[in-house]
C-alpha cells in the first residue's frame, strides 16, 4: 500500500483522487471538448451550440447534461430556452493547459 501511502502524505485522499480522475474523464470526449470550446464564447443555447459543432440536438444535451453534472457546465433560463455557458474560468485554464502540454 506504499502507493496510496505517498498519496496521503502529499494531501489527497483516496475519495479525491477518483473525484480527480472522473473530472479528467469529461476531457476525454472531442464532442464535450468541442461544446467546451463553443462555450469560451460565452453563453449559448442548444440550438447555437448544435450549429456551431455540427451536431444533432440529442447528442449535444446527452453531453451538455454530462458537463452539468461534472460542474464544468453551468445553465439558466432564458424565456422559454436554457442557456449554457462555462461553470468557471477553471474550465478554459485546464483546457489551455492540456492544448500547452500537447504543443511542446
Amino acid at each position: 500500500m506504499r502507493d496510496r501511502e505517498d498519496y496521503m502524505l502529499k494531501g489527497l485522499s483516496e475519495e479525491e483522487l477518483l473525484e480527480l480522475a472522473d473530472l479528467f474523464k469529461m476531457f476525454s470526449d472531442s464532442t464535450r471538448i468541442k461544446i467546451l470550446y463553443d462555450l469560451f464564447d460565452g453563453e449559448k443555447n442548444v440550438t447555437e451550440i448544435c450549429e456551431d459543432i455540427d451536431m444533432n440536438q440529442s447528442a449535444v444535451s446527452h453531453q451538455l447534461r454530462a458537463l452539468k453534472t461534472a460542474k464544468l457546465v453551468k445553465s439558466r433560463r432564458e424565456g422559454k430556452s436554457i442557456v449554457y455557458a462555462l461553470d468557471d474560468d477553471h474550465v478554459k485554464t485546464i483546457i489551455a493547459m492540456g492544448k500547452e502540454h500537447i504543443e511542446e
